[in-house]
């Protein structure tokens, strides 16, 4: 091929009226970076399935990046008002919410007997120190100072958690917009200690139930609602596949990481984020 063949190909297909801007003739592989990306999989074991264990946990990183991403701009949106923007960005959220509980599928087909051959090599290392997951249960409002003494080896990651710890959450944000939009909010609430776990209150049950009650009236504040219980699901169902899918390949044994495991993850399951939303049903 001739020096210029790049070159004669840009003008080929200017001539033909077809432009693609090649930014200096960048690749689909640099655009990604899937050098470091495709490179990234370090197997510690000889074990053909450790391939298959890395890259679901890597994927489902990469997954809770872009959750992050469009939680925390969609709680912006909220405190400005924007709601229609956050519905578009909480719709996402559920959706790459489905595509994590897939994951488990996929793990699932990692048998007990194939698990063993290469557990020991994950040494310390467990799924309940990834940052990520803390910093999206930070996002929703579920607030447990004690895990970031898991990341004191790591003091600027630390750092980015406490901050997390110390910003309101979704949750809060959607509050804050019952109180602009005129609803009798516990004024305690609108200026709490957002590092601490929400506890459920009577003016915001009450709000939400007005809502619910006068659909027409204030349709963006039930979209909204019906956004958060949906995100909740989601996240839910996610808890118990990946519960279910431990107990499949572990049963009982306790985390690499020194957590509890199966017992720690039923745990979980009774955590609510929005509890106002699921209780107000009962009373509709």
């Amino acid at each position: 091929m001739e020096k210029n063949s790049c070159q004669d190909y840009d003008q080929i297909v200017t001539e033909k009226g077809i432009h693609t801007d090649f930014t200096n003739h960048m690749t689909y592989g640099e655009y990604l970076h899937l050098d470091s990306l495709l490179s990234s999989q370090k197997r510690l074991s000889g074990h053909h399935d450790e391939m298959l264990f890395i890259i679901i946990h890597q994927v489902s990183e990469l997954w809770m990046k872009l959750i992050l991403h469009e939680l925390n701009a969609s709680i912006k949106s909220i405190q400005k008002d924007d709601l229609s923007a956050a519905f578009k960005m909480l719709a996402r959220v559920s959706k790459i919410q489905s595509q994590i509980i897939k994951a488990w599928d996929v793990l699932s087909t990692l048998t007990p007997s194939e698990y063993i051959q290469f557990r020991d090599k994950l040494g310390q290392a467990s799924g309940f120190q990834s940052y990520q997951y803390r910093m999206i249960e930070f996002a929703l409002g579920y607030k447990t100072p004690h895990v970031l003494n898991i990341y004191k080896k790591d003091p600027e990651l630390h750092q980015s958690l406490e901050k997390a710890l110390h910003e309101p959450g979704l949750y809060d944000a959607a509050i804050q917009t019952l109180a602009n939009a005129g609803f009798a909010i516990n004024p305690n609430l609108l200026h709490r200690d957002f590092s601490e776990p929400y506890q459920a209150d009577p003016t915001v049950e009450a709000a939400w139930l007005e809502v619910y009650h006068n659909v027409e009236e204030y349709w963006d504040l039930y979209e909204l609602a019906e956004k958060l219980v949906d995100i909740e699901d989601w996240f839910q169902q996610w808890r118990f596949r990946h519960m279910k899918t431990v107990e499949r390949i572990i049963g009982y044994k306790m985390g690499t990481g020194g957590s509890s495991g199966v017992h720690y993850l039923k745990k979980v399951l009774d955590q609510r984020f929005f509890p106002e939303l699921w209780d107000l049903r009962t009373k509709l």
